[in-house]
C-alpha cells in the first residue's frame, strides 16, 4: 500500500490539471524569462504546456529564431528589436513558420530586409494587426507598396522611414482600411497628400502621429473629420501656423489627446481653432512652442477663450514656454478637474501665479515645475498643503527653495511615489520628512550635497517600495548610507551613485543583495574594485545596463564574474578602466550585450578588439576611440557593420581628473541664468 501511494507520488505535479497549469504561467507571462525557464524544465508536462502556452517571443539573434520557432510553435507577438541583422530569408521563414498564429512583429531596429521580404511576410501573415517598421531608412514606396498587402492591419509604426513619400503612403491608405494607429513621424517625404489620403480613407483611425512631417492646414481639415480620432500629434510641424487654422470650421469631437510642441507658428489664436469643438479633450501638450509667450499681449483671455469649454481636460503640459503672471492665472480659472501640470523650464513662474494655480487645483496628481528658479518656500507651502494626493512632483534645480521647505512634503503628501529634488537644498530633516511616503518607488538627490549617510537610513527604513534611486555627485554619501537602503529596499531596480569618492566595495556588497537590480551607475568612483563589481554580478543576475567608467581599480578580474552571471546585460561603459584584451573577450560571450563603450582602455589592443567584437553576435552600437580605426582592417569594420553594429568614432583627449565637471558645482547658483 505504502509502495503504491509513494508511485503515485512520485511526480507531484502530475496531480495539476492542465488548466491551473496555464494559469499559473498566465501570472509569468510578464516575468523575467529566467523564471518561466525553470518553470519549463520542473517536468516534461510543464516544458511541453509551456512550449504551447508561449504567445511572445523575443530573441536575442536571428540565428536562433528557428529553433525557437520550433519550440514555440503557437506565438502571436514576435519582437526582433534585440536583431539588428534580418534579411528577406528571415521573413521568409517566418511567414512560412507563423503563418497562422502571427499577429504583432517589432522590426524597428533591424535592417538588411527589403520589399519581398515584406511582402511574403504581409501575404501569408494575414492576422497581422501590428507592424513595427520604425528606423527603417532604407525602406522605400515598394516596401510602402508591400505593407498594404496587409489588409487586417489595425497598428503601423514608421518613424524614421525618411526615404517614404506620398505615393507609397497612398498606397497603404488604399490597402490598410482597418488602421487604428498610425506614426509617421519624421517621415520627411510625406506631406499633405499623403496624410490626407490616409484620413480619408482609414476612417478608423483612433492615433496618429505626425511629427516633424512637412505639412500644412490642408490635410488637417479631413484629419479632423475622423470619426473615432483620439490622440492627434502635430509636434514639430512648422508648416502649420494661425492662418491656416483659422480656416478650419471645427476640431474633432473625438480629440482626447492634442500634441502641438514646437509648433513655433501657432499662438493662441491657431490653438483656439484647433480646440474648438473637442469637447472630450483631456490632455494638452504645449511644450517648447509660443502658446504662451510674454510676446503675445492677449494671452490672458486667449487661453481662458481656447480652454475655457474644455471641460473634460486633465493633462497640460507647457514645457520650456514663456509663461505670463496672467497666463497662469487664466489657468487657475478653469473649470476643470485638471491631475497633471507640468511647467518644466518655463520662465516666469513665480510663487503667486503658481500659489494660486495649485489652489484652484486640489485634487493635482502630478506635478511638474523642474528649473523653476524662481519659485521659494512660498510655492512648496501651498503645493503640499492643497494639492495632499499629489503622486509626483519632479522639482530640480529649483535653486531659491529652502531646505525648510522639504520637511513639509512627507506629513502632507502622503500618497508620493516620485520625488526627483536634484540640485536642490534639501537636507537630512528633509529626507527624514520624505521617507514617511511609504509609497515611494522614485527618489533623486543627484547634486544634493546637503544629504548624508542619516537621511539616508530614514529612507533605507521606510521606503520599502522604492525601485530608483539617483545619487548622482552628492558628495557626502558613504558606504553607510548605500547600505541602509540596500537593507531596507529590497526591490531596487536602479541606482546611480556616480562621483562620489567615499563610496567603495563595501556599497556594492550590499547591493548585491538587491535581486531585482536592473541598472548600476558607479563612474567615477575611485574606491570600488573588482571585488565589488564581482559581489555585484554574483548578486544581480538581472542586472542589465552598467556604467564603471573611470573605475581604475576595476579589471579583468571583474569582467570574468560578469561573464559568468550577468547574463541579461545589453550595455556597459568601459572607458578609463583597467580592463585589458582578456576580460574584453570574457564580456564578448554574453549573448544578451548590445552596446558598448570603450575609450581609453590601456590595456586594449587593436587584435583584442577584434577577437571581442567578432565573439559579440548580438552587438549593435559601439563608442570607440578614432585611434583604433586605421588599426583595424577595412574588411573587418565591414563585417561587423553587415551584422548590424553601428561604429561610433570618438576623437576625445584623455582626461586625467576623475570628476572634470566638478568645478562648476562650486560656483554657486549666483550664476545661474534666470
Amino acid at each position: 500500500m505504502q509502495s503504491l501511494f509513494s508511485d503515485s507520488l512520485s511526480n507531484p505535479f502530475d496531480i495539476l490539471t492542465e488548466e491551473i497549469v496555464l494559469k499559473i504561467l498566465d501570472h509569468l507571462e510578464n516575468d523575467d524569462t529566467s523564471s518561466r525557464k525553470s518553470f519549463s524544465l520542473t517536468c516534461k508536462t510543464f516544458y511541453f504546456i509551456e512550449s504551447r502556452h508561449r504567445k511572445i517571443l523575443r530573441p536575442l539573434r536571428t540565428e536562433l529564431l528557428p529553433r525557437a520557432l520550433h519550440r514555440y510553435p503557437f506565438v502571436s507577438h514576435l519582437d526582433l528589436s534585440l536583431c539588428p541583422r534580418v534579411d528577406d530569408n528571415t521573413l521568409n521563414m517566418i511567414s512560412s513558420t507563423l503563418k497562422a498564429t502571427l499577429s504583432s512583429i517589432n522590426l524597428s531596429r533591424s535592417r538588411f530586409f527589403t520589399n519581398v521580404g515584406l511582402s511574403s511576410l504581409f501575404v501569408n501573415c494575414s492576422s497581422l494587426v501590428e507592424v513595427d517598421l520604425s528606423n527603417g531608412t532604407q525602406l522605400t514606396d515598394l516596401a510602402a507598396s508591400a505593407i498594404a498587402e496587409a489588409k487586417n492591419l489595425e497598428r503601423l509604426r514608421l518613424a524614421r522611414c525618411k526615404l517614404i513619400t506620398d505615393m507609397g503612403i497612398g498606397c497603404i491608405a488604399v490597402g490598410c482600411r482597418k488602421l487604428r494607429l498610425l506614426c509617421l513621424k519624421w517621415c520627411l517625404r510625406v506631406g499633405d497628400l499623403g496624410v490626407e489620403l490616409i484620413a480619408l480613407k482609414c476612417k478608423e483611425i483612433r492615433s496618429l502621429d505626425l511629427s516633424y512631417l512637412p505639412i500644412t492646414e490642408k490635410c488637417l481639415k479631413s484629419v479632423l473629420q475622423l470619426q473615432y480620432l483620439e490622440d492627434l500629434v502635430l509636434e514639430g510641424c512648422h508648416g502649420i501656423d494661425d492662418d491656416g487654422l483659422s480656416t478650419l470650421e471645427q476640431s474633432s469631437k473625438s480629440l482626447k489627446m492634442l500634441n502641438l510642441s514646437n509648433c513655433q507658428n501657432v499662438t493662441c489664436i491657431g490653438l483656439s481653432s484647433l480646440t474648438n469643438g473637442a469637447e472630450q479633450l483631456e490632455q494638452l501638450i504645449l511644450a517648447y512652442g509660443s502658446v504662451v509667450s510674454v510676446k503675445l499681449p492677449k494671452v490672458t483671455a486667449d487661453i481662458a477663450k481656447c480652454l475655457h469649454n474644455l471641460s473634460k481636460l486633465r493633462s497640460i503640459k507647457l514645457d520650456g514656454c514663456l509663461v505670463t503672471l496672467s497666463g497662469i492665472k487664466a489657468m487657475a480659472s478653469l473649470n476643470t478637474s485638471v491631475k497633471e501640470l507640468s511647467f518644466s523650464k518655463c520662465l516666469g513662474v513665480t510663487d503667486e501665479g503658481l500659489s494660486l494655480l495649485v489652489q484652484s487645483h486640489k485634487q493635482l496628481k502630478k506635478l511638474d515645475i523642474t528649473c523653476c528658479r524662481k519659485i521659494t518656500y512660498t510655492s512648496i507651502d501651498s503645493i503640499t498643503n492643497s494639492c495632499t494626493s499629489l503622486t509626483s512632483l519632479r522639482m530640480e534645480s529649483c535653486s531659491l527653495v529652502p531646505k525648510e521647505a522639504f520637511v513639509l512634503i512627507g506629513p502632507r503628501c502622503p500618497y508620493l511615489e516620485e520625488l526627483d529634488a536634484t540640485d536642490n537644498e534639501i537636507d537630512d530633516k528633509g529626507l527624514k520628512s520624505i521617507s514617511r511616503c511609504s509609497k515611494l518607488s522614485i527618489l533623486k538627490l543627484g547634486i544634493c550635497s546637503n544629504i548624508s549617510d542619516e537621511g539616508l537610513a530614514y529612507v533605507g527604513s521606510c521606503c520599502s517600495m522604492l525601485k530608483e534611486l539617483d545619487l548622482y555627485r552628492s558628495m557626502a554619501i558613504s558606504d553607510a548610507g548605500i547600505t541602509a537602503v540596500a537593507d531596507g529596499c529590497p526591490a531596487l531596480e536602479m541606482i546611480n551613485i556616480a562621483y562620489n569618492d567615499k563610496v567603495t566595495d563595501k556599497s556594492l556588497t550590499s547591493l548585491s543583495k538587491c535581486s531585482m537590480l536592473k541598472e548600476l551607475e558607479i563612474r567615477g568612483c575611485p574606491g570600488v574594485s573588482s571585488i565589488g563589481l564581482s559581489a555585484i554580478a554574483v548578486g544581480c543576475k538581472q542586472l542589465t545596463v552598467l556604467d564603471i567608467k573611470k573605475c581604475f581599480n576595476i579589471d579583468d578580474n571583474g569582467m570574468l564574474p560578469l561573464a559568468q552571471f550577468s547574463r541579461n546585460l545589453k550595455q556597459i561603459n568601459l572607458s578609463y578602466c583597467s580592463v585589458t584584451d582578456i576580460g574584453l573577450v570574457a564580456l564578448a560571450s554574453i549573448n544578451s550585450l548590445q552596446n558598448m563603450t570603450i575609450l581609453h582602455l590601456a590595456g586594449l589592443t587593436p587584435n583584442g578588439l577584434a577577437a571581442a567584437l567578432l565573439a559579440c553576435r548580438g552587438l549593435m552600437k559601439l563608442k570607440l576611440h578614432a585611434s583604433f580605426k586605421p588599426l583595424l582592417p577595412r574588411s573587418f569594420l565591414e563585417y561587423m557593420e553587415a551584422h548590424g553594429c553601428v561604429f561610433h568614432w570618438r576623437d576625445k583627449a584623455f582626461q586625467k581628473d576623475m570628476d572634470p565637471k566638478g568645478w562648476k558645482l562650486h560656483l554657486g547658483k549666483s550664476t545661474e541664468l534666470p
